[in-house]
């Protein structure tokens, strides 16, 4: 178990800053999964929130987990069904995001 968070550590360090503001981007944004995270970045749920807690200020990490906690669009099994896209609207004008646009 301690060598996942080792590997798991690893890659939150590999990060480039530009990956950590887009990741902290999505993770605030409402519509976002955090499939689409692991999808885009490879780094999970558990990893994201971590990101998150290292880059924010206390408070601002604090509202923000209040928010998500429990939130059905930011995670996919508790979604609704017809929720079927994890891009957001704002998406499409972010030049950084690695997500194809069709």
């Amino acid at each position: 178990m301690l060598d996942q968070g080792l590997e798991g550590m690893k890659k939150n360090s590999e990060l480039t800053p530009e990956d950590i503001n887009r990741i902290i981007e999505m993770a605030w944004e409402d519509r976002t999964p955090f499939d689409a995270i692991l999808a885009q970045f490879g780094i999970s749920e558990k990893e994201t929130i971590e990101v998150m807690r290292k880059n924010m200020k206390r408070s601002s990490f604090k509202m923000w987990r209040a928010r998500v906690q429990g939130r059905a669009t930011k995670h996919r099994k508790k979604a609704p069904e017809d929720m079927n896209s994890f891009k957001s609207r704002m998406q499409r004008g972010i030049a950084l995001n690695k997500i194809s646009k069709r």
